[in-house]
């Protein structure tokens, strides 16, 4: 595979600068979903301004290729109004801590979550990739903290990057950084942003809203994250969902990466869509646990200023336009239990650099014209003919936050 994006480095700037754009959602990507809905209330700056000291600053400068600069003055409200935003969001494999006591400690850190998260410019569409992170891709050569830089690597697993970063650079930066120019290499989409999110912070968000809903079709085991649950309706506290996004193993499970980025996919949906169904606009106090618990150890360049405005710009957006998938793929040939990019990705990645329907323009039916007879008149429309729902099973389909994917 070819690198698709060579954008030239730019200058490091003062440790004090904060933006991986030149202008400068696992729970990275709810967050950023949520908060269309949870930022659109009445003293959002104010609640900003609180929850400020919960992001942790993340500083890539002239680390990554530089985004594409906007032609026309920011709104101050928005510094991306009239621009479409790429949040790259890596869920990391931290194991020290609290972290270590969810997950067991071992040393360094991984990435266990890659999602491309697509905001239009015309804020109508927010379009979210799971980029498994099994998935054989070129690994560019990566510039560390430090200066130094790292060795391109042709075919290796996406998550290699990441890994490659911390453990030559020993910092998450250097880390983030590789990961970020991998994706523009081999997609051609340019990264605005990136959100480096951990165990713990999506347990809080979790139990912060009062669990997740959720129409488990089948019984789940898990001896290695510990997931023991029935099928059926449950709604799952912030240990449960997070035990049910990491798991891969065991009865229910068929090992997959790829699947278990389908039900990573689903339940950021319905997170999105508990907290939408909620009363969090109105209700202060619930409001400020949600954004604080959305907002503990967050990593970022982006600030939560930044976010607020951004998310308020998405406040009208209809929820049949989030949309969700995994990119196109197939077993590798050269490793069976690895994967590559199907032809159908370049179009995918297309799309989304040109700020078009990630899944292209929508087919409009034809309507059969009736040649009109003088003197006639118009029969009556026959009676509409009910359309049987089609079942969407995430990380194989492309899915929305209006889809309910699974009945009980």
């Amino acid at each position: 595979m070819s690198s698709r994006h060579a954008a030239p480095r730019r200058a490091r700037a003062p440790r004090h600068a904060r933006s991986l754009a030149s202008h400068g959602v696992l729970r990275g990507v709810a967050l950023l979903v949520t908060s269309v809905v949870v930022f659109g209330a009445a003293g959002a700056t104010a609640v900003a301004a609180r929850m400020t000291g919960n992001v942790s600053d993340l500083d890539l400068d002239g680390l990554v290729a530089a985004a594409p600069t906007p032609t026309s003055a920011p709104d101050p409200s928005d510094v991306h109004a009239g621009q479409p935003v790429n949040v790259l969001v890596l869920g990391s494999d931290q194991r020290d801590g609290v972290n270590g006591e969810i997950g067991g400690d071992e040393k360094g850190m991984r990435s266990d979550t890659t999602i491309l998260v697509h905001v239009s410019a015309d804020r109508t569409r927010v379009e979210m990739v799971s980029l498994p992170r099994d998935s054989l891709v070129e690994i560019p050569s990566c510039t560390l903290t430090d200066g130094r830089t790292t060795r391109a690597q042709k075919r290796a697993m996406l998550n290699s990057a990441f890994a490659l970063g911390w453990d030559q650079g020993n910092d998450l930066a250097s880390a983030a950084a590789c990961t970020v120019n991998t994706v523009q290499a081999n997609t051609g989409v340019a990264i605005t942003d990136v959100v480096v999110v951990d165990f713990a912070g999506f347990q809080n968000m979790v139990n912060a809203i009062g669990g997740v809903p959720m129409c488990i079709a089948q019984d789940h085991y898990d001896e290695y994250t510990g997931l023991d649950i029935k099928a059926g309706q449950q709604v799952l506290d912030g240990v449960t969902a997070l035990q049910y996004a990491r798991a891969r193993h065991g009865t229910g499970f068929d090992g997959s990466d790829t699947m278990r980025a389908g039900r990573q996919q689903e339940l950021v949906s319905r997170v999105a869509n508990e907290v939408l169904s909620k009363n969090l606009l109105t209700d202060g106090a619930q409001l400020l646990q949600f954004l604080s618990a959305a907002t503990q150890s967050l990593t970022t360049n982006l600030s939560v200023g930044d976010l607020t405005g951004l998310a308020f710009s998405l406040r009208g957006i209809d929820r049949d336009n989030i949309v969700f998938m995994t990119v196109p793929w197939a077993p590798a040939s050269s490793d069976r239990n690895r994967i590559e990019w199907t032809p159908a990705a370049d179009d995918l990645w297309a799309n989304i650099a040109a700020d078009v329907p990630m899944l292209g323009a929508p087919e409009v039916p034809d309507v059969p014209q009736t040649p009109e007879t003088p003197g006639s008149t118009d029969p009556a429309p026959p009676p509409p003919v009910d359309q049987p729902t089609e079942t969407k099973t995430p990380g194989v389909d492309p899915f929305t936050a209006a889809d309910t994917n699974t009945s009980c």
